[in-house]
């Protein structure tokens, strides 16, 4: 849903070897501008099998101690791409499609609360043989983090959080006022144009991509609009203040002032609970500071890690 900014390099590619093409082809287009980013990232599309029948879609790349990157509500392993080039080259990198999302398993009547997804991160790590690990989350993926961290803190290396859900204490954003009193959800699309709304609500300064990308990207979290609803309902009844409040996990806090999904000041409360915490607000930037300034939010990365 919101990975129009990384996808704009390879649109930009694909529209100059033949704009005919972007509107003849839109759908095959997106898959090209998708492979042409996972390459230039470093990173390469696997898959594998988890216990409970589920199956999970996931990026790789780089060498180096592992750092798990855990996409929001709505998006999939896609989103992290830009950031991600910056980073293979010092870690390795592992992007997977939640499950529920993108090209993993969708059960439609499983548990979708945070704690629930940590574990299935943490059997993903495990099939892939790791023991302990670094951990990445925005917005949803956030709150999946900080739930793994609680759960199994001697597994966690690092936290880096990205305007993280989960700390409802913070003045209400304007997602939840409109949530509040109409009960519509700016982040659930159920047609072409509420996408397109979508995009301009989660990032400041959202790019230009041709109409028929557009298009075609909305069509499967339309196709999933109804778990989407089911899932959002379930990881915003989850509050973890209570449970993140003296976590001693080195954590980096990043939020964009410009974050209309989730209050800002959400990050100051956050790093108040966390002992360990630095916080990093980006003036001019929305929900997705990984998206908006990759390069900011890797260098930014880099200086915390070399900093433990």
């Amino acid at each position: 849903m919101r990975a129009l900014k990384w996808l704009l390099g390879g649109v930009v590619a694909v529209v100059v070897a033949g704009t005919g093409f972007v509107y003849a082809m839109p759908e095959q287009a997106a898959r090209l501008a998708i492979q042409a980013e996972r390459q230039r990232a470093g990173l390469v599309r696997k898959e594998v099998d988890l216990p409970g029948g589920l199956h999970s879609a996931y990026l790789e790349g780089g060498q180096g101690e592992p750092l798990i990157l855990l996409h929001g509500f709505g998006a999939n392993k896609d989103n992290f791409l830009r950031v991600a080039r910056q980073l293979t080259p010092h870690y390795r990198v592992i992007v997977p499609d939640l499950t529920g999302f993108g090209e993993s398993s969708r059960p439609d009547g499983a548990d979708y609360m945070p704690a629930a997804q940590a574990e299935r991160v943490r059997a993903l790590a495990q099939a892939l043989g790791l023991r302990r690990l670094h951990l990445g989350g925005s917005s949803m993926g956030g709150q999946i983090a900080m739930s793994y961290a609680v759960l199994h803190p001697d597994e966690v290396a690092s936290l880096w959080l990205l305007d993280p859900a989960g700390v409802w204490s913070a003045p209400r954003s304007e997602l939840g006022d409109i949530y509040v009193t109409t009960g519509r959800n700016p982040l659930v699309a159920h047609n072409e144009a509420e996408f397109a709304e979508t995009i301009a609500f989660v990032m400041s300064d959202p790019p230009f991509v041709p109409g028929p990308i557009v298009k075609a990207m909305a069509q499967e979290p339309i196709r999933n609009a109804a778990l989407a609803e089911k899932i959002f309902k379930q990881f915003t009844a989850d509050s973890l203040e209570g449970r993140v409040k003296g976590l001693a996990t080195p954590t980096l806090i990043v939020w964009g002032d410009q974050d209309r999904v989730i209050h800002v000041d959400s990050g100051a409360v956050l790093q108040k609970l966390l002992p360990r915490s630095q916080l990093i607000v980006m003036p001019g930037v929305g929900h997705l500071p990984m998206i908006e300034r990759p390069q900011q939010s890797a260098d930014d990365y880099l200086r915390f890690r070399a900093a433990l």
